[in-house]
């Protein structure tokens, strides 16, 4: 995947040459956005890049709740929005990734790291859930939209 991604940087790199900053700022919002939205289609979907489903939620048995109806609940349901999930772009970069406190959820969970749940529990290792990564979907969809903006911006 690095390779595909190098390959795809040294190819931009002579097409974004041309453009002026401002274009590029314009391009890098747009592709960043695109990139936004696939990351938290996958989110949804609950799957990493490469296309395996994420680790399951520990279950736990809690007993005094007999005769409810338990559902499922999707894992990630407030990370995948656009108020925590942040694009930035300048003529030089594109990066999506979380803020604040949020951060810190999301990168325990990228590498499985270990945490605690609360003040005083004792620390759990997370099992890894790769919220943020490339797959060649997005290397397309990066490629599709330079394409679109340089043809868009040449006529």
């Amino acid at each position: 995947m690095a390779n595909n991604l190098e390959a795809l940087e040294t190819w931009a790199a002579v097409l974004l040459a041309r453009l002026e900053p401002a274009a590029r700022n314009k391009l890098a919002r747009s592709i960043g956005q695109e990139l936004r939205r696939s990351q938290q289609k996958r989110i949804v979907t609950q799957q990493n890049p490469d296309g395996s489903k994420f680790a399951p939620r520990k279950q736990r048995n809690l007993r005094g709740k007999q005769g409810r109806v338990r559902r499922k609940l999707a894992m990630f349901k407030k990370l995948r929005t656009a108020s925590y999930l942040k694009v930035r772009g300048d003529s030089n970069a594109i990066s999506v990734g979380f803020t604040g406190h949020i951060a810190r959820i999301a990168r325990i969970h990228q590498f499985g790291l270990k945490d605690r749940a609360e003040r005083g529990a004792p620390d759990v290792r997370y099992n890894q859930r790769e919220l943020l990564g490339f797959n060649n979907t997005d290397l397309d969809l990066i490629r599709d939209g330079l394409l679109v903006h340089l043809t868009r911006s040449d006529r």
